[in-house]
């Protein structure tokens, strides 16, 4: 098959299924949720700019602690099993 051939038929199945979301009223539900969940978003407190960074920083931070947690007992329980 050409490539134009598998275009054509991708856009026809593409559209048969539009079509029928479109008849099962589904588009409508699509547009209202996406309608409410940008008129909620508009209610959010969002961060500044320096708050942004701040938390960044202690995600970081604690990110690297709890690796550093991770690895620290991983080699205490890895040298007590294989000393056993």
């Amino acid at each position: 098959m050409s490539s134009l051939t598998n275009i054509l038929i991708w856009a026809a199945v593409i559209g048969a299924l539009f079509a029928y979301l479109w008849w099962q009223g589904q588009i409508k539900r699509l547009a209202a949720y996406v309608l409410e969940t940008r008129e909620e978003l508009k209610k959010c407190s969002w961060p500044t700019w320096d708050e942004l960074k701040g938390s960044t920083v202690v995600i970081t931070i604690s990110i690297a602690l709890l690796g550093g947690f991770v690895y620290l007992v991983d080699k205490v329980f890895f040298a007590i099993l294989f000393q056993l």
